[in-house]
């Protein structure tokens, strides 16, 4: 049984133990495929040129581990 895989950007940022300008940098950068890592809520939108965005917090946090050892390496290579 999966269960709800998509959770709200406040969800996922406290379960990513990040923020969510962080995971608005990984998704507007690339990191976060649309359809894999992040889709916009099917629920009606107050703003629909802003929608709520749902993340896929297993996939993702696949993604910030490997983005963060990435950088902490290039950091120590410094």
């Amino acid at each position: 049984m999966l269960g709800n895989i998509w959770h709200s950007s406040n969800y996922a940022a406290e379960y990513l133990d990040t923020n969510e300008k962080r995971l608005s940098y990984l998704r507007e950068n690339g990191f976060f495929k649309p359809g894999i890592h992040w889709k916009s809520s099917p629920y009606g939108q107050k703003k629909p040129w802003n929608p709520e965005v749902l993340y896929n917090t297993e996939l993702c946090k696949n993604i910030i581990h490997k983005y963060y050892s990435e950088e902490q390496t290039n950091q120590e290579a410094a």
